[in-house]
């Protein structure tokens, strides 16, 4: 079976194509990676400093077909078995050019559709690089989710044990990037000046820590609020911005609360694997720190390469197969596109 993804959420155009390999007895199947294209628009966006959703949607709308004829052709094939596309949660105009494509792609092929939702994706994409996924947690991270969840099975619904609640770890770090003047996307300009700076120079506080929050829960906006109070003093006081220590310490305060909630989760259900994913998951005090903990802690650590980790096409063919290859049916031809969708694996 060939499945093709298709993933427009954000600012990412992207079409990849696997093939489904059955399971045979007590093997579970598995998705081998045919094709994974990507057009980005970050580079639009830029000088906003932050994703504008109309530029998102035009660029969407002039990338969709070269993107599709270049998966097609790496894939070397010409039409798929089935084609999986994002439905949400995502930007609304974003969504809406993914999903007609992929209607007019099903309908001129004749193949079935099956709606997809985002987050899952991120999850099943690990499938890829280290094989059949256990019972786990994952960890999202990206610009506009930050989320702990736990799977026990990929065609299964996804729980949600925790979530923010209020800025994303992946926008808190484009925020202070730009109190720094640093640029956008803020995330791997941070993680570059941070390597020159102490972590420990500035106590930057650590959101939703306390015994009375949620245990699984995240909060970044005093963190990014102190941040900016932070600078304005210096600014205030007539001395220069310790630039490389306050992205330093801003990391390190992200990445504590991050790792520590994700180890608690797993001891808190018995689990022995967590996964991260999303594109703040590239970040390398992130990941250093996650090795550390879970080492501890007898936890199996599972981390998809950086380019599997940002938006892509490939994890949404992914979790699509594994979704048909649970028995799910077909999505309709009228099912909408959902920029608030909630946690669960598809819509039927």
């Amino acid at each position: 079976m060939i499945v093709m993804g298709i993933e427009s959420s954000c600012d990412e155009t992207g079409v990849g194509i696997v093939r489904w390999t059955p399971g045979d007895g007590d093997t579970p199947g598995y998705a081998t990676l045919l094709a994974d294209e990507v057009a980005s628009s970050v580079d639009e966006h830029a000088r906003f400093g932050g994703v504008v959703p109309e530029i998102a949607s035009r660029a969407h709308l002039e990338a969709i077909v070269p993107t599709m004829r270049r998966a097609r052709e790496a894939a070397g094939i010409d039409k798929p078995d089935a084609i999986a596309v994002t439905i949400g949660p995502g930007l609304a105009g974003a969504l809406l050019v993914g999903v007609a494509a992929a209607k007019a792609y099903a309908l001129a092929w004749d193949v079935p559709l099956y709606a997809m939702n985002h987050l899952g994706g991120h999850v099943a994409v690990d499938t890829l690089e280290h094989g059949p996924m256990p019972e786990c947690v994952a960890l999202l991270v990206s610009g506009g989710h930050t989320h702990l969840l736990h799977v026990k099975d990929l065609a299964q619904p996804i729980v949600e044990l925790g979530t923010t609640v209020d800025d994303a770890a992946g926008e808190a770090f484009d925020k202070v990037a730009r109190l720094l003047d640093l640029g956008f996307p803020g995330g791997p300009a941070l993680d570059r000046v941070a390597r020159d700076g102490d972590p420990n120079a500035i106590a930057f506080p650590r959101g939703m820590t306390g015994p009375r929050d949620a245990r699984h829960d995240f909060s970044f906006s005093g963190l990014k609020t102190a941040v900016a109070r932070y600078v304005e003093k210096c600014e205030r006081d007539g001395v220069p911005v310790p630039v490389a220590d306050v992205a330093a310490s801003f990391q390190e305060a992200v990445a504590d609360v991050l790792t520590m909630k994700a180890v608690r989760a797993c001891e808190d259900l018995g689990v022995t694997t967590l996964v991260l994913g999303g594109g703040a998951t590239a970040n390398s005090r992130i990941r250093s720190l996650a090795e550390e903990r879970c080492a501890a802690a007898g936890i199996t650590l599972r981390v998809p390469r950086p380019r599997l980790c940002t938006d892509n096409g490939a994890m949404i063919a992914t979790l699509g197969a594994h979704v048909i290859a649970g028995g799910a049916a077909p999505s309709p031809l009228t099912v909408a596109s959902d920029p608030a969708m909630s946690v669960r694996v598809s819509q039927l």
